[in-house]
């Protein structure tokens, strides 16, 4: 008798229920899907006890019709495909006809539908497995209950996180849906507490808000691209509301969420330099395209897909982040309101709970039962990291939430889309180039057409421990980090040296010798593209050793040895080298290792000299690492500070 047995259709629901249910959150995931494909403009989610005793999901889409009813639990049962060929042009959320299946088959399921308003149904499912159906009373729609999730699956139980780790994850994905469907009004609750409300508007910006709160609702940016293939639409917010992971990072195709390791690095490279290593942006992207260049169809959560010209959509993602920047005042300002005591994450997430409460308190005063929440300040639940957090904003006594809410979305109106005034310069500044400020002149020669200036016009004050310049105008008072604000013009400088076409060297009279190990002679007989675009012209000299015997004239004259050894071990380090990017590095490298350090005390003109070349820079707010080389002090917050003003 043979071992190979076919699986019974309740332990083949199971097995298949690990894969698609593998927490609450899924299952939210799953609900919420359908009522979006449903067409539904209302979706109301209600999880009780983090969605491990209950979930419940009411939507007024379509419906089911009846005669479907039979088979709505079933296995691989779908309206969205009919034939192959429908499966490479999807445009649905969900298409597989596994979610309920897979719900059912590990929880206690009740749904009640309605087509018309009129004629409702209602179906209980246990064990993947129908148990009764009825007429009921319901309204246009689907209200669906999973009740005992893993009831008949113990082991799974075990996995399952705190509380609060699960609610969190379920206000991810909620907040994720909410982001990229802005038309639909969303509400989400946690016994009895809410936690999201959406006004369905249709602007992406709005929801940030509800999600991020206004302080970072104001310096979003709106971005907008097209190629032939793709359509790129979205929201970056400004460096200083950089977060410690990429969570915040959120990518959409054609309104499906997904994680992309290629898409996720576009992003960062659209904010290289303007934010430190190890820091991530806040960021909404929609990527509207062919379903045909897209496969979906690669991981059961659909989280993953694959993309046809990943390249091409990389450039654009790269290209226009980086074009908002390029017009906005990124000075960070500081902030008076931040708690100095960095929240651990339960203490956050009891704040947040606050916040819920104040909101439900705020609305009950009013006589409007059903308006647009207050927008929260507090990030949302998900936060596992040490975030500063701001106060919750509630409408005054006086207004409604109505008039709060039409106020907070004229304020937007105002701040997201407007770009920060710069002021044009007609100036004629030397450049600096050198340990000092003192040999700018000599060795940076200026354009004649003047680019736009980034930094405002302020005055020198003095110098703090030789390290911060302390400069004013009339906006208040401005700190600069002298290190970095020169590193950030030399950076410049190299960069745009580094390749430049007809590139004089400089001969030397006794050339360098460099000794390299057999391995590292082979990794550089691959690589000698990038040190020749850079000028460093590396010949054999027998045995271990090679030669240089000249070098690019804009070169840093002292340490000239010491510098093209760094730029040879960096070819040896990375063995793989893109051109383009041992071009940033060495720029790096080259303006770290020559700018002033701290410590070091300037002349009120060497000051000044050097604030107006940063003025002249591409991206003159962050050093080349990311660090902020400017921060204001406007004169309300200085009133502030020393109680001059409540």
């Amino acid at each position: 008798m043979g071992k190979i047995k076919t699986l019974h259709t309740s332990l083949a629901n199971k097995i298949a229920a690990g894969e698609v249910v593998e927490r609450p959150s899924s299952v939210v995931k799953e609900l919420l899907e359908n009522s979006i494909d449903a067409g539904a403009t209302e979706i109301n989610i209600e999880v009780i006890e983090s969605g491990i005793a209950s979930i419940r999901v009411v939507d007024n889409g379509s419906g089911i019709l009846q005669d479907d009813l039979g088979l709505v639990f079933h296995r691989h049962a779908t309206s969205k495909l009919v034939e192959d060929d429908d499966l490479f042009h999807i445009r649905t959320l969900g298409f597989r006809g596994e979610a309920l299946a897979s719900i059912a088959s590990v929880a206690k399921v009740t749904l009640q539908t309605s087509t018309d308003g009129v004629a409702g149904y209602e179906v209980y499912a246990e064990e993947g497995e129908i148990i009764s159906e009825k007429p009921a009373k319901a309204r246009k729609g689907t209200d669906i209950r999973v009740d005992a999730l893993f009831y008949n699956t113990p082991a799974r139980l075990k996995y399952i996180k705190s509380l609060y780790t699960e609610l969190g994850k379920i206000t991810d994905i909620v907040n994720r849906m909410a982001m990229s469907h802005p038309d639909i009004r969303i509400a989400l609750s946690n016994d009895g507490k809410k936690i999201l409300q959406t006004n369905g508007s249709g602007r992406t910006n709005e929801v940030m808000a509800e999600i991020y709160g206004m302080k970072v609702a104001r310096d979003l940016i709106r971005i907008e691209g097209d190629t032939s293939d793709y359509h790129l639409t979205g929201y970056v917010a400004k460096p200083e509301h950089s977060r410690s992971n990429r969570h915040y990072i959120s990518l959409f195709i054609n309104g499906r969420y997904i994680k992309n390791f290629l898409l996720n690095k576009a992003v960062q490279e659209g904010y290289h330099t303007l934010m430190m290593i190890g820091r991530y942006p806040i960021v909404y992207l929609n990527i509207e395209m062919d379903p045909v260049l897209v496969d979906v169809n690669v991981h059961p959560t659909k989280l993953e897909v694959r993309l046809s010209k990943e390249d091409q959509l990389f450039d654009l993602i790269v290209a226009k982040i980086r074009e908002a920047f390029k017009d906005q005042l990124l000075i960070p300002k500081n902030d008076l309101k931040s708690k100095y005591e960095p929240k651990k994450v339960l203490e956050q997430f009891e704040q947040q709970k606050m916040a819920f409460d104040q909101i439900q308190a705020a609305q009950t005063q009013t006589s409007h039962s059903n308006k647009e929440m207050t927008i929260d300040e507090e990030p949302a639940p998900y936060t596992d990291v040490t975030e500063p957090s701001d106060t919750a904003k509630t409408p005054t006594t006086s207004e409604t939430n109505d008039d709060y809410a039409e106020r907070q979305r004229a304020l937007l109106n105002d701040m997201v889309e407007a770009p920060s005034p710069i002021n044009e310069v007609n100036s004629t500044d030397d450049s600096s180039d050198g340990a000092t400020v003192s040999e700018i002149q000599q060795n940076h020669p200026q354009p004649s057409d003047k680019p736009k200036r980034r930094v405002p016009y302020m005055e020198v004050v003095g110098q703090v421990h030789g390290t911060y310049i302390i400069a004013q105008n009339d906006e208040g008072m401005y700190l600069i980090d002298q290190h970095a604000a020169q590193e950030r013009i030399k950076y410049e400088y190299y960069r745009d040296k580094i390749g430049e076409v007809n590139n004089e060297n400089q001969s030397l009279l006794i050339p360098l010798t460099f000794n390299f190990t057999k391995d590292e002679q082979l990794i550089i007989e691959q690589h000698l593209d990038p040190l020749r675009e850079a000028g460093i012209f590396l010949e054999p000299f027998g045995g271990h050793d090679y030669i240089v015997d000249s070098y690019p004239v804009w070169f840093p004259q002292e340490n000239v040895e010491e510098m093209i050894k760094d730029m040879i071990e960096y070819v040896i380090r990375h063995k793989k080298v893109d051109i383009a990017k041992f071009r940033e590095e060495a720029a790096i490298m080259m303006s770290c290792k020559r700018s002033i350090k701290a410590n070091h005390y300037l002349k009120p003109n060497e000051m000044a000299d050097l604030i107006d070349q940063l003025g002249e820079m591409q991206d003159p707010f962050t050093c080349p690492h990311g660090r902020p080389v400017i921060i204001n002090f406007s004169n309300y917050e200085l009133e502030r500070l020393f109680k001059r003003i409540q």
